[in-house]
């Protein structure tokens, strides 16, 4: 029966992306002229995992391409090259393709044949000249040691490295798509190598399963490899074998002879030996064959129908709560210790499953680097990213959908806000601009902010902008929030010229949408030759919400408890009138605008006067209002179904729940409903 591959393609596929992240991580540490060696390394070890893995798999295309850069990689690896910015840049855009021909594949899509190509070429071009700058060509040739004679290059030099390595396969090591003689032919790459087959194991031949390994070899390398570059041959085979690699000295010899004895001694002698660059030896065991089984890999998809399951049992549990409450007799006592306990395991289970779903921003700042590495190269602006907080978790769906809009703000930041060298330092500043991304939580929110030491907005040019396109009157006077706030209006942009940078007007409207569409907000904050602040603020999930539940008449209203500010009830002294804002109560030093929920929803309240029913503050996107509500029911956690799902959008709300009763509560987006009041409040 033919073993079908196919089974591990996506394991392989997630790999090797996760692999290419790495790479292009290490590749923008790359220090010109001076690189660390285990940056190099990494480097290497994912050209060579991949090139192996394309080689088991059939993809015989990328395995000839990483083939390519395996050796350009081997060659800075062994000190034969020097690390340049132009190598550098080759092997990031090597990364880039590397990522399309296997996005190709894994899509059944086909390669980009000449873009291959042309890459491939100029990675050849780069081994034959031995630098890819023609004018460093000849420095690199000079430190380039002598290659020894033909004859000399086969034999173990006086006090070489000399490895032990015992390599016995688990029987399942073929059903795993490796081969034990592609690894042996890598291991003779790496030097003189002789080969011990050990066939002890082997079953008689009516027992024999084909599809099982049952062979062993010890194998004796003689070459100035380290350790590390030896078990990495074996890094497919990780779980599927047991490894051992010891290091034994080599004595002087005279030759190397082939040996035949009766346990059959094979000799392989490569043409010519590798030199390693010096690296700390890998521990004992490192790769003794077990694999790393602290974590799983588990479908978004299942995590998701948990997370459902999940916010059931707490509607469950909230019914069953409701109905305990109205229960006396003998057992009432018990049956509400029973619930009690019952809301504590069911909030635990919510919590773990909500921890599975987080994932670390540092997702989505690893792609900030090669961004603004291309960028500031492009524009000709020198530029500093600084990230801090990568480590702060939010809900994987908030992840995802997060990292459109800091694109642009980073971009914009690096185009619009920071100025050309010449311009900084004739101001006074370094020629070096900063960029900063920075995460952190915020009471039951996340903020992600990027700032920059730049020129700032400039505010009346915006305003002179705005008013030349009609968003502004001629005699209208802005507060600088709304100056600022105009930069978010769809297709408006102050740029002088169109760029493929930026200055199409598109990009801070698309910014703004995603950002309230993930029930978050952003401020601007800016000061004239010093920089601007972007601050994003998000909600850790978009599956659950603490809330508190008002009532509006029959109605139930839940309003996210990271909103409120303080809940009061009025005296009728304490509201006025106000031409164009309606009615306003004085809290803490500020006037604040009253919302009438009923009268936005279209709901018969139970109370009419203010001093009747009580006044909810709530905040959003730097605003305050008072919410009038009929009473405060209690606060609880609500699970959020989506609204344009199942019904359509509606504006002021972010979805709905269900709650203990079975009846549906809608859950209110307030920087939704405090903008609905302010145009109900300009069309009156």
């Amino acid at each position: 029966m033919a073993l079908d591959l196919a089974q591990f393609h996506d394991a392989f596929f997630a790999e090797s992306f996760e692999a290419l992240d790495s790479m292009e991580t290490a590749l923008l540490k790359l220090d010109v002229g001076a690189p660390e060696p285990e940056l190099i390394n990494t480097i290497f070890r994912v050209a060579h995992s991949i090139k192996g893995g394309s080689a088991t798999f059939g993809f015989s295309d990328i395995a000839s391409f990483t083939h390519t850069l395996e050796t350009l990689l081997d060659e800075l690896r062994s000190n034969r090259r020097q690390a340049t910015r132009t190598l550098s840049d080759l092997l990031l855009k090597s990364v880039d393709v590397m990522r399309e021909m296997l996005r190709a594949v894994q899509h059944k899509e086909p390669l980009d044949a000449q873009r291959i190509a042309d890459l491939q070429f100029d990675l050849e071009v780069a081994i034959a000249t031995k630098d890819v700058p023609p004018e460093a060509a000849p420095a690199v040739a000079a430190s380039e040691p002598a290659a020894p004679p033909a004859a000399e290059t086969a034999k173990p030099q006086h006090n070489e490295q000399s490895w032990r390595i015992v390599f016995r396969p688990y029987p399942q090591l073929f059903a795993h798509g490796n081969d034990p003689l592609r690894m042996l032919r890598e291991l003779k790459d790496l030097g003189h190598l002789s080969v011990e087959l050990d066939a002890s194991a082997l079953p008689a031949l009516q027992d024999l399963d084909p599809e099982s390994c049952h062979l062993a070899w010890t194998a004796t390398l003689t070459s100035e490899v380290t350790r590390e570059v030896v078990a990495q041959v074996f890094d497919w085979a990780e779980g599927d074998c047991h490894l051992e690699i010891t290091s034994v000295v080599v004595e002087a010899a005279p030759e190397t002879k082939s040996v035949e004895t009766a346990a059959k001694v094979i000799p392989m002698k490569a043409p010519g030996a590798k030199a390693e660059v010096a690296s700390e030896a890998a521990p004992e065991g490192a790769r003794s064959g077990v694999g790393d089984s602290s974590s799983i890999r588990v479908s978004i998809e299942k995590i998701d129908e948990l997370m459902n399951t999940v916010g059931e049992l707490v509607i469950t549990q909230s019914m069953l709560g409701q109905l305990g409450s109205r229960i006396e007799g003998s057992v009432a006592d018990q049956l509400r210790s029973g619930l009690a306990q019952l809301e504590r395991n069911v909030r635990e289970l919510q919590e773990s499953v909500m921890r599975v779903r987080m994932l670390p921003i540092s997702f989505v700042f690893s792609r900030f680097p090669r961004m603004v590495r291309d960028l500031s190269h492009r524009l000709g602006k020198e530029v500093e990213l600084k990230m801090t907080g990568e480590q702060t978790e939010l809900d994987k769906t908030v992840l995802e959908k997060i990292g459109d809009p800091l694109v642009h703000l980073v971009r914009n930041s690096i185009d619009h806000g920071l100025e050309k060298p010449d311009v900084r330092m004739a101001a006074g500043k370094p020629a070096m601009g900063t960029v900063h991304l920075n995460a952190y939580h915020k009471g039951g929110n996340i903020t992600v902010e990027v700032q920059d030491d730049g020129a700032g907005l400039n505010k009346e040019r915006i305003l002179a902008k705005a008013r030349s396109r009609g968003l502004v009157g001629a005699n209208d006077a802005l507060s600088d929030e709304q100056i600022y706030d105009l930069i978010f209006v769809a297709g408006f942009s102050t740029a002088e010229q169109t760029t493929d940078v930026s200055g199409r007007g598109v990009g801070m409207d698309v910014v703004r949408r995603n950002v309230k569409e993930l029930g978050g907000s952003i401020e601007v904050r800016t000061e004239a030759g010093k920089g601007s602040r972007f601050v994003i603020t998000l909600p850790l999930t978009l599956a659950i919400v603490d809330g508190q539940s008002v009532a509006v008449g029959a109605e139930t209203y839940i309003v996210p408890l990271t909103t409120i500010i303080e809940s009061l009830q009025l005296k009728p002294a304490m509201v006025n009138r106000v031409a164009g804002r309606g009615e306003v109560f004085r809290f803490r030093e500020d006037y604040v605008p009253v919302i009438r929920l009923h009268e936005l929803f279209g709901v018969k309240p139970r109370a009419q006067a203010l001093h009747e029913g009580l006044i909810m503050v709530v905040e959003g996107e730097g605003r305050r209002v008072g919410l009038f509500v009929d009473d405060l029911l209690g606060q609880q956690q609500v699970v959020i179904k989506s609204l344009e799902t199942n019904f359509r959008r509606v504006e002021g709300v972010s979805g709905a729940t269900i709650l203990g009763d079975g009846s549906v509560a809608l859950i209110l987006d307030i920087p939704g409903i405090i903008r609905v009041s302010s145009e109900s409040l300009v069309a009156a």
